[in-house]
Formats: C-alpha cells, sequence, structure tokens
C-alpha cells in the first residue's frame, strides 16, 4: 500500500465525479471527510433534551416490609436510534441502575474520617438478576431534526433519571408512606 495521502473529497465533488470514479482514481489511498454542525438558531427556540416517563409495580411484604418490583415499563423520546440493539441496551441498563439505587445502593461514611467504609461489593448491595424483573423498554422512533443532523439525542443515563421516583412512587402507592430518601428500606416505612 502506497503513503497515507488525505485526499479531499470537496475537489471530486466540484468535478461531479461520483464517489466510485474518484476512487478509482487513486487507488488504495484513504478519504477523508469532515463536517462541522454547529447550533443553529432553533436551540434557542426549541428544547432539544431526551426525556421519557417511567412505571413500577412493587410487591410489599406486609410482615417483613421487603420491598421487590414487579414490573416497570419506561418510554422514551430519543431522536433517531442511531442503533436499536444498543439504544435498548443503554436503557435498559439505566433502569436496572435506578431500581438499585432506589432499593439497595447506600453509601456509609465514617463521620470522623469522612471515607466510605463500604467501597467494596461485599458490602455494598447492587441488584442481582433476581432483584430485576422483566423491563419493557421502548422509545418513540422519531427522528428529531432540529436537535442535530443526524436526528439523534444522547440517552447515556436516561434510562436512570425516573426510576428512583417511580419505584418510590409505587412504594407510596402500596404502603402509604412517602419515603423521600433512598435506599428505600424497611426502617422508613415502619
Amino acid at each position: 500500500m502506497r503513503g497515507h495521502r488525505s485526499l479531499h473529497a470537496e475537489n471530486a465533488a466540484s468535478r461531479g465525479e461520483t464517489l466510485a470514479e474518484f476512487m478509482a482514481r487513486h487507488p488504495g489511498e484513504t478519504v477523508e471527510i469532515r463536517a462541522d454542525a454547529k447550533p443553529g438558531e432553533e436551540h434557542e427556540r426549541y428544547s432539544m433534551y431526551a426525556f421519557g416517563a417511567q412505571f413500577a409495580e412493587v410487591r410489599v411484604d406486609a410482615d417483613l416490609g421487603q420491598i421487590r418490583v414487579s414490573r416497570m415499563v419506561g418510554v422514551f423520546d430519543i431522536g433517531r436510534a442511531l442503533n436499536a440493539k444498543t439504544a435498548r441496551s443503554q436503557l435498559f441498563g439505566g433502569m436496572v441502575w435506578g431500581i438499585g439505587l432506589a432499593l439497595h445502593e447506600a453509601t456509609l461514611m465514617d463521620e470522623r474520617l469522612g471515607r466510605v467504609v463500604n467501597n467494596n461489593l461485599a458490602e455494598y448491595h447492587v441488584p442481582v438478576n433476581a432483584d430485576i424483573p422483566m423491563l419493557d423498554v421502548s422509545w418513540i422512533d422519531q427522528v428529531d431534526d432540529r436537535a442535530n443532523p443526524i436526528g439523534a439525542k444522547g440517552i447515556g443515563e436516561l434510562g436512570i433519571t425516573g426510576s428512583a421516583a417511580a419505584v418510590a412512587n409505587a412504594v407510596f402507592h402500596a404502603t402509604g408512606k412517602r419515603v423521600r430518601d433512598v435506599p428505600i428500606t424497611l426502617d422508613k416505612l415502619l
């Protein structure tokens, strides 16, 4: 292979040749194309954020106060899903993370030293497969042309955003106790 040389496809476009013709003229070379997209006036006029709604159903053992999520549904507006499998996995993982936040994860601090005392997985509780019900994850498959040229929105931690609140609301409906501090534990339900 010959040495790497950056070829500018703009010159080919101005000549009216196709990409195949351009590549035939330069065999073995790489082609780099760069484009920039900056927010326009629509950025000032419209909201560009992804959003969603989550609903949870819980079962609370009346004698033991044990809380189990029995069903959870999340529907999100993420613009164009560039990869449906990874988008679903990202949203699914966020909802699992939210269940862990709501019911399991608690950071314990040593007040004297200001250090975390449960900083390992032996003592820091996270949800396991048995703690997670079948989750129903879906999204509105609608391209948002105002957000960016691709029509996609960020979904990095969108799945976790409403999950803990959905679980807390379900616990309130099941027990009549409004818990505003997570994790929701037995002592907070007494």
